[in-house]
């Protein structure tokens, strides 16, 4: 009959036996689910020996792979939030709202309906109803004078595919071209590229073949920009980019100006952001194309700010402003974004 001192050293040691074969177990899970089998060769086996820095070398690039399609994934298209553009409808037949799953009762305007989704609900559950609109392509059938966030969501991309593909175009062949943005190209021909855009969406020419003058090609940009129905500094934005561009203390108008790029939606944000870079760039063969930063500012103030709502006489008077504003998001592109 054994002792109660062997007793005792058998009860200590078979808990530390069962911890490791659990850490065993555990670490091979992952390697067992990649199908990879890296367990420690034992020593008496110089097969074994050969084969694991091999092993060990495809999980590790495995692993990598998979990261970074992560990365790539997240950084192709950011979540933007969005809210629902909801309108009156009269629905043919029975219908339930999709939020409360309730009976739409009445022959005419039962509820409302999202012009860019389809989603249908009630006008009262309308009001409660989460910012999550995905917009459909069946709905959203232009891409000029088409609300930003939409056109974005409804492609899954970061920017605007006209923004993309015309300074794309424009910096591979029309960055030293004299006066680049002050000149304007034929208005029929920008129209055909507005016209282009709207009927093939990302699969339009706009290559040196279909348009050689580059002036069209900025020309179809800035009218993108003019026709958006909310500006790419919104409406409710405008006032603080004013008032930071009334400053005269040069840090503290950056400052101001970086607390206004705040109120921009994120989509408005990353446009503006992606379209001063590209300006900054341009200012950089200023003794190519005569354009400076001032200059480009008196071009793209106007087209990218809009006083909401204000008499003539104070929309006038903002126009040094909205050039001041635009001339310093350019010279500062680095700082404030």
């Amino acid at each position: 009959m054994p002792s109660r001192e062997s007793y005792v050293v058998r009860g200590k040691k078979q808990p530390r036996r069962r911890r490791n074969k659990e850490a065993t177990q555990k670490g091979s899970l992952f390697t067992a689910a990649l199908g990879l089998n890296v367990t420690p060769p034992k020593p008496t086996s110089p097969a074994s020996n050969f084969w694991q820095p091999i092993r060990s070398f495809a999980l590790s690039q495995l692993t990598s792979l998979v990261r970074r399609a992560t990365l790539r994934e997240s950084d192709l298209a950011p979540k933007y939030e969005k809210v629902h553009n909801f309108k009156v409808h009269t629905f043919r037949g029975p219908h339930w709202c999709e939020y409360c799953a309730n009976f739409m009762w009445g022959l005419i305007a039962q509820g409302v309906k999202c012009a860019d989704c389809g989603l249908n609900v009630h006008k009262q559950c309308s009001k409660v109803v989460p910012n999550d609109c995905q917009p459909d392509l069946r709905h959203v059938k232009k891409v000029y004078s088409c609300d930003l966030t939409t056109l974005v969501k409804a492609h899954n991309t970061k920017r605007p595919m006209v923004v993309d593909m015309c300074i794309q175009e424009i910096e591979a062949r029309g960055l030293q071209s004299e006066g680049i943005y002050r000149i304007s190209g034929f208005s029929e021909l920008i129209e055909d590229v507005k016209l282009t855009f709207d009927r093939d969406g990302e699969k339009a020419d706009i290559s040196s073949n279909a348009y050689e003058d580059i002036n069209i090609i900025t020309g179809a940009l800035k009218l993108y920009f003019r026709e958006l129905p909310i500006p790419l500094i919104t409406y409710d934005a405008y006032p603080r980019f004013i008032e930071a561009a009334k400053i005269t203390d040069p840090e503290k108008r950056l400052e101001s100006l970086h607390e206004a790029l705040k109120l921009l939606p994120p989509a408005h944000c990353e446009t503006l952001r992606y379209l001063m870079a590209h300006l900054k760039r341009v200012t950089e063969y200023e003794k190519d194309n005569l354009m400076s930063s001032e200059n480009l500012g008196i071009v793209f103030g106007p087209t990218l700010m809009r006083a909401p709502d204000l008499d003539a006489m104070t929309a006038l008077n903002d126009i040094r402003y909205q050039r001041q504003v635009v001339e310093t998001l350019i010279t500062n592109e680095d700082v404030l974004f």
